[in-house]
């Protein structure tokens, strides 16, 4: 892996979804524990949270929608100057990064994105497709833009760096909740409505959780929160670095296949992932040792490359997966904790 110096920063170009963006903080952690190196991150707005405290990253650039529409040539051509001779490490491999490298006045890298293969195997089914895109993670993926050979896949998990102050502010707000008891981080939101467990699921498990003696809590954005009127309902309530505080307090997550899946591996908490339209071979399934994927074995699985389209088969994916076996895999996690 080739090194930039300290005085000129890669520049690392990824926009989309939280999630896509989280995966790129335990690479550039890796990249700056190897050889030093140190970065400027061009992303969304929304995403910079992200950043903070990374010590691989001197600077976020943020761009808003209007930046990346009708005004991206002018857009592109003010990054390319600004960083003239700077590294670009294009993450993201759309239309609009391709306009940024074009453009750009030093060297450029990418990832292998592996579109094409991943679209001929949501097609085909063909285990030869599956074996090839299994044999890396997204975050594997985005460090062979530099490196030959990609680290093992436990080595680039998320990392968030969380302030005491940010890790004292979740437990003022968990305070009340017994801390010799199991605390359960619930994220019962997905960006696409097939990617969710059902709401009455979710309602249940929060019943069995208590009948448990276990402690919950909720996290996540949504028109309207899981349970309405309760304190542990901390949806649409919470910051992004709030809700990695209060992940970061949490002995487990459980989430739908979602960007928090993502930060709590960052900040070092368990996820159980429940995943149904999408699937492994995609590279987003999260890589900790502690980490549990929940999924239902149907045939017509994957159906789509993020969840967008709608199902015609009642989301069975997921409305097969029992409260009740949630609740199986909370206890063999927590099991495994104590172990």
């Amino acid at each position: 892996m080739k090194s930039s110096s300290a005085a000129m920063p890669g520049v690392v170009f990824r926009l989309g979804h939280l999630g896509d963006v989280a995966l790129t903080t335990g690479v550039l952690a890796h990249w700056h524990a190897v050889r030093g190196d140190t970065f400027v991150f061009v992303t969304r707005t929304a995403n910079a949270p992200l950043f903070d405290n990374h010590p691989a990253v001197v600077r976020v650039v943020g761009l808003e929608d209007r930046h990346l529409r009708d005004a991206w040539p002018a857009t592109a051509r003010e990054l390319a100057r600004e960083f003239a001779r700077h590294e670009l490490i294009d993450l993201h491999g759309t239309l609009r990064s391709r306009v940024l490298g074009w453009l750009w006045r030093g060297p450029v890298r990418r990832y292998p994105k592996q579109g094409i293969t991943r679209r001929l195997f949501g097609l085909s089914r063909l285990d030869r497709l599956r074996i090839k895109l299994e044999a890396t993670t997204v975050p594997q993926r985005y460090a062979l833009a530099r490196d030959s050979d990609a680290p093992e896949a436990a080595v680039i998990t998320p990392r968030l760096f969380l302030t005491e102050a940010e890790l004292a502010g979740a437990d003022e707000r968990l305070t009340g909740m017994n801390r010799h008891k199991p605390r359960i981080a619930l994220h019962p939101y997905a960006t696409h409505p097939a990617k969710q467990w059902p709401r009455g699921h979710w309602q249940e498990l929060t019943r069995l959780l208590t009948a448990a003696g276990m402690g919950w809590f909720v996290v996540g954005r949504d028109a309207a929160p899981l349970v309405r009127d309760n304190r542990r309902d901390y949806t649409n309530a919470t910051s992004l670095r709030e809700t990695c505080a209060l992940m970061a307090r949490a002995d487990l997550l459980i989430t739908a296949d979602s960007g928090p899946m993502h930060l709590a591996g960052g900040v070092g908490t368990p996820a159980a992932a429940l995943f149904g339209p999408t699937v492994r071979a995609w590279g987003f399934f999260p890589a900790g040792a502690h980490d549990r994927i929940i999924e239902a074995d149907l045939d017509c699985r994957p159906c789509s490359l993020h969840g967008g389209k709608p199902c015609a088969k009642a989301q069975a994916c997921l409305t097969t997966i029992r409260p009740e076996a949630v609740m199986a895999v909370v206890r063999q996690m927590l099991a495994g904790k104590k172990a």
